[in-house]
């Protein structure tokens, strides 16, 4: 596995112009794909900020990770992404999820797994520019050029399987641990094998946080809001890894606990409610050489892509210290 991606949102204390080099930065050092999380609330507005990125650079391939099909329209989300597709050179993604940060902050629920099925078969009929059936009413994506590539960010065992059966690729949330990774990815193989799906036919992109630091302290409170994220999505999962378990009294101190103002911000006051064990587990925090090692394990999974989600401050120092350090050293 050889291949890197990157997930990023622009706070609102950071000018959008920023995108600009950061993704033109991302794409020299030798990253494939950049997404940029959907938050109306907390972060500038994602499709400002993904054209941006497609104006700077070439090749990369840029989406959403992830919008969602109730804070938006799916014909308004399928025009935005057919515009993205234009201005990125035809390497748009669209990537999809049940909402959270986004869906709760507009006063809304998650979609239901039929809600997801429906909208990604809805999403491949726009995005064939013919009329159809849809809405009750007859529609046409004027702008679809092609079939842009759907991804689902999963993490439970339903949302696994569709991804398997439906998407052309998985967003892979919930930790940087094998064994958790392992638990995932029989569900997806689960929905491959009964939509008689080749595995090739699926990129599973598995999204990670890293801070590498001599001082390990220092390293897991940069990631401690991620992890506070995290378990604050955990909180509602009636399976996981059964070593996972133990975590369950962190995952309600965190979902009840969780401003979503400060959604992934490194100072919101909500980070300090998980512990440091399971911060180590559900992030990469410590050396470099811990990190690698960390990394290594990953890399010799069943997956196609690494995702760093780039904490906020000093990105263009992480995402230098991930191509020029970190990959090089997991390489070796």
């Amino acid at each position: 596995m050889n291949r890197w991606g990157l997930s990023m949102g622009v706070s609102p204390r950071e000018p959008l112009t920023n995108v600009t080099e950061l993704a033109s930065t991302a794409e020299r050092l030798g990253y494939e794909a950049m997404w940029f999380i959907d938050f109306q609330l907390g972060m500038k507005d994602v499709y400002a900020a993904m054209n941006m990125a497609a104006l700077a650079t070439e090749k990369l391939a840029i989406g959403s990770a992830v919008t969602n099909l109730l804070t938006r329209h799916p014909t308004v989300t399928a025009s935005a992404t057919a515009a993205l597709d234009e201005l990125a050179d035809g390497n748009a993604m669209l990537g999809l999820g049940a909402g959270w940060s986004a869906v709760y902050g507009a006063g809304q629920a998650p979609s239901k797994l039929g809600d997801l099925s429906a909208g990604i078969d809805e999403f491949r009929k726009l995005f064939t520019g013919e009329e159809q059936e849809l809405y009750g009413t007859t529609v046409r994506l004027a702008t679809a050029e092609r079939q842009i590539p759907i991804y689902m960010a999963v993490s439970q065992p339903g949302l696994l399987k569709l991804s398997g059966r439906k998407c052309d690729g998985a967003i892979l949330m919930g930790a940087a641990d094998p064994e958790f990774v392992k638990w995932q990815l029989d569900f997806i193989y689960e929905g491959l094998e009964k939509a008689g799906r080749d595995r090739s036919e699926l990129t599973i992109d598995l999204v990670v946080t890293m801070s590498a630091d001599d001082d390990e302290e220092k390293a897991l409170s940069d990631v401690r809001a991620w992890a506070t994220s995290q378990a604050a999505t955990f909180d509602v999962w009636k399976r996981m890894p059964p070593a996972w378990e133990r975590f369950r009294p962190e995952f309600a101190a965190a979902n009840s606990g969780y401003h979503l103002v400060d959604h992934l911000s490194r100072h919101a006051d909500h980070k300090q409610v998980v512990s440091d064990d399971f911060v180590k587990s559900v992030a990469l925090a410590g050396t470099v050489d811990h990190c690698v090692a960390r990394l290594k394990e990953l890399c010799g999974l069943d997956i196609d892509r690494i995702t760093f989600a780039l904490l906020s401050g000093g990105r263009l120092r992480r995402m230098d210290q991930i191509a020029n350090q970190i990959i090089p050293a997991v390489n070796a």
